[in-house]
């Protein structure tokens, strides 16, 4: 029975869900904490600065780092890099549950991103080493699939065991999990390295990267404490954009960059990875901050603020596989195009509300939403990875879920700054409500903008990608 089920046709199905099952925890957890924040706040006795890097700590180490994991995975091998990766994200959810003040859980959640780096772009090479190429398109379809599911099951999630349980249970869900996934891992996924390729490590370009990242996030969340003239914060913001500059010009220099700048000639994989940070940065905004909105001026419980995201969840799960096939056929450029669009139109019905609205005021924007991000998220993805040869499929993804994650962290600062910006008393008075509304109005105004901005990127530089694999199947037959 055990050699049936191991056959080569079933192991790579067998591979497949492995690999899914690592990353449907690693995607789970950039909503799942959302709906768990006031609770988390309140337990806890944390600001909102603090409040943030709960959900930035995650993200922000999880985009630095994630390039270098895949660097790791194909120098050391896919699976092992893979299951260390799980065994880290495992003992630090088991951390984060038990956390009892805001710098552990700050600490134990950046250790999460470090694993959730190390099994993202493992899980993509594995993928490409296990599966043929007239199957890989539709295996990555799945993995787009159930990246897109975890997301949007998140809330749901989080309400859930929030409100019936305690907020910890978000973390600990994760450790029998992870204890399956590595059982799994062990005895369906085949080792696989890239021999071909040189696999020296850009440790200056992973630092200079991740100090620039780090000093830009920070200086974000931190500018209304310090104020923004402050000489802190127009230091960090000086470190960032010198940051930033040296890290293309060392990238340029390395023999073996961490990052493959000649990737970005191509515009339509430049287009899409843009695209792809700034729909990122305008909704993980809106998760962060409509999940407070509902809780803290509405009164909404957990479970009820998880539950009013569910049209959106709903829409994207079942669109996005409908609109991955559309972009096959049609390409992605008008697709995303036009989903950016809603995007931003939901957004703007968002910044309307006032503390007197209920959910059929939250509706509209939710099932537009929903809709623009079905339309966006998958023919995005097709767009990166397909403008790309299947050789540089694995540095293609890790560039576009590298510039998904930072556009999360900087839209939870962008709009954290500005929501902050605007209030001026404690949460008690009551002026702090019409304070927050104030902020929170035009921080949705503003991720409008960067939406519309996203439609328009699209609509330019986005071209009809080919897929390689045709061709390279010609080379092979030769």
């Amino acid at each position: 029975m055990r050699a049936r089920l191991l056959a080569p046709e079933n192991r790579k199905w067998l591979t497949l869900a492995a690999v899914t099952f690592g990353l449907f925890m690693i995607m789970l957890d950039n909503t799942v904490v959302n709906v768990a924040l006031p609770s988390i706040q309140r337990d806890l006795g944390i600001g909102l600065s603090e409040l943030e890097w709960t959900v930035n700590a995650y993200a922000l180490t999880f985009a630095v780092l994630m390039l270098t994991g895949g660097k790791l995975a194909d120098f050391m091998g896919r699976r092992r890099v893979f299951i260390v990766g799980l065994a880290i994200f495992t003992v630090s959810s088991l951390v984060c549950g038990l956390a009892t003040s805001g710098e552990m859980l700050i600490a134990a959640r950046t250790v999460q991103g470090v694993g959730a780096a190390l099994m993202m772009p493992a899980t993509l090479g594995i993928i490409s080493a296990t599966f043929p190429v007239e199957q890989r398109g539709m295996a990555i379809g799945i993995w787009a699939g159930v990246s897109a599911m975890a997301l949007a099951f998140g809330p749901i999630v989080g309400g859930l065991l929030t409100e019936h349980i305690h907020w910890g249970w978000i973390f600990f869900i994760n450790v029998p999990v992870g204890i399956l996934a590595i059982v799994a891992a062990r005895l369906v996924i085949r080792e696989s390295r890239d021999t071909s390729a040189d696999q020296r490590l850009d440790i200056p370009g992973l630092l200079v990267s991740g100090g620039a990242l780090f000093a830009l996030v920070f200086g974000l969340i931190e500018a209304n404490t310090y104020g923004w003239t402050s000489p802190t914060i127009l230091s960090l913001f000086a470190v960032a954009a010198v940051g930033l500059v040296a890290f293309v010009l060392l990238e340029l220099r390395q023999r073996a960059p961490m990052l493959d700048l000649s990737l970005f000639r191509n515009g339509t994989f430049a287009g899409a990875n843009v695209v792809a940070m700034l729909v990122f940065l305008a909704m993980f905004g809106v998760f962060f901050f409509v999940s407070i909105y509902m809780q803290n001026v509405l009164g909404y419980s957990p479970v009820e603020a998880g539950a009013v995201f569910l049209p959106m969840t709903v829409l994207i799960m079942f669109l996005g596989p409908v609109t991955g096939k559309l972009s096959d056929r049609l390409g992605s450029r008008w697709l995303v195009t036009a989903g950016m669009t809603l995007v931003g139109v939901s957004l703007l019905i968002y910044s309307g509300l006032d503390a007197g609205s209920g959910f059929w005021d939250l509706f509209p924007a939710l099932i537009l939403g929903g809709i623009g991000m079905a339309t966006v998220m998958p023919p995005v993805t097709a767009a990166g990875i397909g403008s790309v040869p299947v050789a540089k499929a694995g540095v293609g993804s890790g560039v576009l879920n590298t510039f998904r994650q930072v556009g999360g962290a900087l839209g939870i600062a962008v709009m954290g700054a500005i929501v902050a910006s605007q209030i001026h008393v404690g949460p008690r008075n009551p002026a702090f409500v019409d304070q927050f509304m104030d902020g929170f109005s035009t921080a949705l105004r503003v991720a409008a903008v960067i939406a519309f901005a996203g439609a328009l990127i699209a609509a330019v530089l986005i071209r009809k990608y080919r897929h390689f694999e045709a061709a390279e199947l010609a080379v092979e037959a030769a």
